[in-house]
């Protein structure tokens, strides 16, 4: 089955599921590894890790596919990318659309952010005409080469222009096709009830955000307050970032490797990770 027919059917279940985000290909290796049934390539997470910058637009489509490509080369799940305001214009959004359709997507998420976009829980957002971002979203359907890639449509409009007008928006977003709602940054369970309540019959994503704007809730909270995904987009990312600070902080204190390995993975765990026994068997096999 293709990675976007199984991203399709999760999307058809009834049940919750968690999408944890990868900013590498180690990452989203991870992440299948564990168990979830899919994969979010974060945009914040790609442009914190590559580049070692904030999330605030400095990554390029060429970027985001070659991380996207790494990522899918060693996973069998789909991959959910963050394709940010798809780098343009509804033009430039076809582009992306095929760009990283070929490397490897099985959903690209599109927000209504103007360029150069903002992480959604950053303060300083601007947003683009609700009609801009409609014909973007219909620009970036029409793009597909398969018709199963879905098209996640985000706003920002709640922290900008108000409630109101996100959930305007997030309806003039569905009517235009998209196959998910994204309505980024409530800040209140009352908000978060009501997104599902007054954009009803599609699939809403939560954004959950260790010490962002949106309240922390289970699994089991997210889907009965009618979520179909709950996005955990940088929680891998920010245990590699606590791992290796307190690694090299040991390091640097005791000048020795004595007292490292409470804070790293084994030899063993990572050879494993990284198939060493597989590629020792493919030298064998063609030697």
């Amino acid at each position: 089955m293709k990675k976007t027919e199984m991203f399709q059917q999760l999307l058809a279940s009834k049940d919750t599921f968690i999408l944890p985000g990868a900013f590498d290909a180690m990452t989203a290796r991870i992440i299948e590894e564990t168990g979830f049934k899919a994969i979010y390539a974060t945009g914040a997470g790609i442009s914190n890790a590559q580049l070692g910058w904030a999330d605030v637009g400095l990554t390029t489509l060429t970027e985001i596919a070659q991380v996207v490509s790494w990522m899918s080369e060693v996973t069998t799940v789909p991959i959910v990318v963050d394709a940010d305001t798809g780098f343009g214009n509804a033009i430039n959004m076809q582009r992306t659309v095929k760009v990283l359709e070929k490397s490897g997507a099985a959903a690209l998420q599109i927000e209504d952010q103007v360029m150069p976009k903002k992480c959604g829980h950053f303060n300083g957002k601007e947003v683009i005409s609700k009609d801009e971002m409609v014909g973007k979203i219909k620009a970036a359907l029409d793009a597909r080469t398969d018709d199963q890639l879905a098209i996640i449509a985000r706003t920002d409009a709640l922290g900008v222009l108000g409630f109101d007008e996100a959930i305007e928006r997030a309806n003039a977003y569905k009517e235009a096709g998209a196959h998910a709602i994204f309505v980024e940054a409530p800040t209140t369970y009352e908000q978060l009830s009501r997104i599902t309540k007054e954009v009803s019959g599609i699939p809403h994503i939560i954004n959950l955000v260790e010490g962002g704007k949106t309240p922390l809730v289970s699994r089991q909270e997210a889907q009965n307050l009618g979520f179909q995904i709950m996005l955990c987009a940088n929680s891998a990312l920010r245990g590699a970032i606590k791992g290796a600070t307190d690694a090299m902080q040991i390091l640097m204190r005791d000048e020795s490797q004595e007292n490292i390995h409470d804070v790293i993975c084994t030899w063993e765990q990572r050879q494993e990770l990284f198939k060493l026994k597989e590629i020792q068997q493919l030298e064998k096999q063609y030697s």
